[in-house]
């Protein structure tokens, strides 16, 4: 049974092949343009910056350069019900260098279509055996974010030899760019 995770919450994964699904809805009453919703991964170093541009994983780069990090592609919709995209992680891969990755929802040319994460609901985050589909782990985000147009749902990081999850819920309102700024 999954464990149900609070927004700063910490838990052991406990598995080293798994899967992060991402979810979300969008408001019926919204702007009058599409929502497209990127998941994006940024596989970091001891520093908190990415070990390498390769190693930011999106629905361009779809896979790092050790293997252990596939995006399985761009849901362009959102519509339906589920994991609208979904990231692959295979820790026994991993480059040594690697402490921590962060995973980031961002709202595609948010500023341009007037959007942000206050439209979108039932916004969750995911870890799950892929073998079997069991979830290990799940956070749903109940935060109002009336402004932010990027929000990381989570963070994979090594502690002691073994790898876990923390519930992070932050967001940001610069889109992308203002993670992309944090972390390279």
């Amino acid at each position: 049974m999954a464990i149900n995770l609070q927004k700063g919450q910490r838990e052991n994964i406990g598995a080293p092949i798994f899967t992060i699904g991402l979810g979300w809805d969008t408001n019926s009453s919204s702007t009058g343009s599409a929502f497209d919703l990127d998941a994006s991964v940024f596989v970091l170093g001891e520093n908190k910056r990415l070990i390498g541009d390769e190693y930011f994983v999106f629905y361009n780069n779809l896979k790092s350069p050790d293997g252990s990090v596939e995006h399985t592609g761009d849901n362009l919709t959102g519509a339906g019900e589920g994991d609208d995209e979904q990231i692959k992680i295979d820790l026994s891969k991993i480059d040594p260098r690697v402490s921590e990755i962060c995973v980031v929802v961002t709202i595609h040319e948010a500023e341009g279509r007037k959007q942000n994460f206050g439209q979108v609901r039932n916004s969750f985050i995911r870890v799950f055996d892929a073998a079997t589909n069991a979830d290990i782990l799940k956070y749903e985000l109940e935060e109002d974010f009336s402004i932010e147009t990027a929000v990381e749902f989570g963070r994979i990081y090594k502690r002691d030899n073994n790898w876990k999850f923390e519930a992070v819920g932050a967001g940001m309102k610069g889109g992308l760019q203002d993670y992309l700024n944090k972390y390279q």
